[in-house]
Parts: structure tokens; C-alpha cells; sequence
């Protein structure tokens, strides 16, 4: 399979998967608090993938994985992820992401379904912003299910001071710490 195909499969499975609702897990927990408010273009860039919930779409990931997010006409974001494989290999996922609520909504939603999928509801998945440092260094970004979790910075390696203080915040809101995985740089 070419790798056309390949990241092509790979956003569709992944727009679907965040697509699904489970209101049975929302019900259990109180409502996802986002931050009040995010400056998008302070935003852009790379960020590096500190941890994360474990998921299907990032098993062949081994180190180096990275969101670059890039403003775009419209106030679209256009996303950029990428990792390396066991292997070595850079692997890429080419998506959007736009603003769901005002110009400084830290509620999002992404997809990497092909554009011309883009009308459809389900490809695109929730990206919520939940913790965001003063300075944009880093950010831990979720979804209301509490399913899908990552934390991010923008040099490959956090403080342990501040990445335990994010998981202190993390496990007060509901999520469970034992899934968390160390993201290797």
C-alpha cells in the first residue's frame, strides 16, 4: 500500500474514532473545562508530544512526535502531525482544525479526512484546549469524553516540576493517570 493510501486510512479511522460518542462515560463526570480563552496565532507552531492516552492511530509512533499547526486563510489551522516508526521512517498526518465559538475559543475541532469530506459532521473530532501555559510552552489538549489525551510542548522535553503539577491538574479533573504514556523525545 502506497503511503498515499496509507495516511489516507489512517485520517479516516482517525476522524471516526473521535467522531464517537459515548454519553454514558460524559454522564459519570463533570463537564470538561476548557481554558477561557486561547490567542490562535501565539498558538501556531510546532509543539512536541510530551505523553499522551495511549491510541490506535499512533501505535507505529516511537519518538519524535510533533503537531506544527499553521494559520490558514479563513482562520482555518492547518495540522501537520508526524512521528518517527521503529524504523525511522517520518510518518505524517495532514489535517485542519477550526474554531468552534469566537476568535479565542479554546474548543476546536479537527479532522484528517481528505477536504472534500470536510461538509461531513463526523470526520471532524473534538481538540479541546484544557491547560495552557501564560507563555504558550506548553498545553495539555483533550476532548469531553476524556478518551484522547496529550501533552504538549514546544521543546521535546518538559521540567518534571511541571509535568507533575499537569498530571496533579489532569487526575482533579477525572482523567485516569495510570493510562498516561510517556511520549519518548
Amino acid at each position: 500500500m502506497n503511503l498515499f493510501v496509507q495516511i489516507r486510512t489512517f485520517s479516516l479511522a482517525l476522524a471516526c474514532v473521535l467522531s464517537l460518542h459515548n454519553n454514558s462515560a460524559v454522564a459519570q463526570q463533570a463537564p470538561l473545562p476548557t481554558v477561557p480563552a486561547v490567542d490562535v496565532p501565539r498558538y501556531m507552531g510546532t509543539w512536541h508530544e510530551i505523553a499522551k492516552y495511549p491510541n490506535w492511530f499512533q501505535k507505529k509512533c516511537v519518538s519524535s512526535t510533533q503537531a506544527t499547526y499553521s494559520l490558514q486563510a479563513q482562520g482555518q489551522v492547518q495540522v501537520i502531525n508526524r512521528c518517527k516508526t521503529a524504523k525511522g521512517e517520518w510518518r505524517e498526518a495532514l489535517g485542519a482544525a477550526k474554531q468552534i465559538g469566537g476568535p479565542t475559543s479554546a474548543q476546536l475541532k479537527v479532522r484528517f479526512a481528505p477536504e472534500w469530506l470536510s461538509f461531513i459532521p463526523m470526520v471532524w473530532g473534538d481538540y479541546w484546549i484544557i491547560d495552557l501555559d501564560a507563555d504558550y510552552q506548553w498545553v495539555v489538549v483533550s476532548e469531553p469524553r476524556r478518551e484522547y489525551l496529550w501533552i504538549l510542548s514546544r521543546t521535546p522535553q518538559m521540567p518534571a516540576a511541571t509535568y507533575q503539577a499537569l498530571l496533579s491538574k489532569l487526575d482533579k479533573l477525572g482523567f485516569d493517570l495510570k493510562r498516561i504514556e510517556a511520549s519518548p523525545p
